[in-house]
């Protein structure tokens, strides 16, 4: 990546389209309400154990929860997005937002990152050529120019810090509680939104349900389950199993 990044949006509508936008605990509480759907993506792992990123422990630590998982725990960092697959359903015909001025975080602070640790990379984006040839300077080195987009990304994981433990009760609630480990994929399911909607109402009422890792590597299974957790590598029914 170049120590300078400018960026212009030009409007191409092409960051709307196939792409699932993490929300914070109130953005999916809004996105329930207006008729949209949720798709909730999950992975976990040990404290200094299977899956723990090292160079991102902290990170990983502040944006997860510790949960009971076979006779010991995993921490599990969920994520709630809309689920796009195609269009987002707030993408007019001329490829502009109908929600702008309430559009999540995570739409504003596009294209950065929001991840510490992971730097921008204009190849990674969908955005044409143009965009990155005219604007204002977005990045210096590996920083946010802008503090209005620095102060953004910073409320987007302190949302990510305060919401876990909500997060946590709303997928016990429905019974989502089988996480993949960190780094070998995501758990993801698709709840009925009219129960999401319901279990949001009462995420501060927390319910005690035992979780489990979905690992389909025999020897990555065995090293998971020498930890004293729950695992499962069975055809799920309710989910879909992400690798890497």
């Amino acid at each position: 990546m170049s120590t300078s990044v400018r960026f212009a949006c030009t409007g191409c509508g092409k960051c709307c389209s196939g792409h699932h936008v993490p929300l914070t605990l109130r953005e999916a509480r809004q996105w329930a309400v207006a008729g949209g759907q949720v798709i909730v993506l999950i992975e976990g792992f040990v404290t200094d154990g299977p899956g723990m990123p090292v160079d991102q422990r902290e990170h990983a630590l502040r944006r997860s929860s510790a949960v009971a998982c076979g006779t010991g725990e995993v921490q599990v960092a969920i994520t709630f997005a809309a689920f796009n697959p195609g269009r987002c359903r707030h993408l007019d015909a001329a490829d502009r937002c109908g929600i702008y001025e309430s559009r999540p975080l995570v739409c504003q602070i596009y294209p950065a990152e929001i991840n510490p640790h992971i730097p921008l990379r204009i190849e990674a984006k969908d955005c044409p050529a143009e965009a990155w040839e005219q604007g204002p300077e977005l990045i210096h080195g590996q920083v946010p120019v802008d503090p209005a987009l620095r102060a953004l990304i910073e409320a987007s994981r302190q949302a990510d810090r305060e919401d876990i433990g909500a997060k946590v009760v709303v997928c016990q609630r429905l019974g989502m509680t089988t996480s993949a480990l960190k780094g070998n994929g995501f758990t993801a399911w698709l709840p009925n939104m009219a129960a999401f909607a319901q279990a949001l109402e009462h995420c501060s009422e927390g319910v005690a349900q035992p979780w489990q890792l979905h690992v389909e590597d025999p020897a990555l299974a065995q090293t998971v389950g020498a930890h004293g957790l729950q695992v499962t590598a069975q055809t799920p029914t309710y989910y879909t199993f992400i690798g890497f």
